[in-house]
């Protein structure tokens, strides 16, 4: 599956952003998803999954209460939705597709296949 995401840019803190994640190539409602996310010399980090069924969702504690991931698998596309913007959200984002049947936590890099191309958020305070 190829994934394309877009919608970052630059925002005020306390301000919203909604990232896209658009995928094509092979049946997008059967992959789970996330949304990750890597800062200037910081490892990548999980920031929320979304189940093949959109019915569970999980979040990294730093973005509880202000992102929120969803999924139109009519549309084959995933949704981050970030409220509350934070300069510490700044970061290139990237979308990813993994395997349903995996049996480890859905904040493991291993249980993702497929990765987009990133789109960078950059939040001034």
């Amino acid at each position: 599956v190829q994934l394309q995401a877009f919608g970052g840019g630059l925002v005020q803190a306390g301000g919203s952003l909604r990232l896209s994640c658009a995928a094509s190539g092979r049946p997008f409602g059967t992959y789970d998803m996330g949304w990750f996310r890597q800062a200037p010399g910081k490892d990548r980090e999980t920031v929320a999954a979304i189940t093949w069924s959109g019915d569970r969702t999980y979040y990294v504690d730093s973005v509880k209460g202000r992102f929120t991931i969803s999924r139109d698998n009519a549309k084959n596309t995933v949704y981050l939705k970030m409220n509350n913007l934070k300069p510490e959200d700044t970061a290139v984002y990237y979308c990813a597709a993994g395997n349903r049947y995996y049996s480890g936590s859905y904040y493991s890099n291993e249980r993702y296949n497929y990765w987009g191309q990133g789109t960078l958020v950059t939040v001034s305070s």
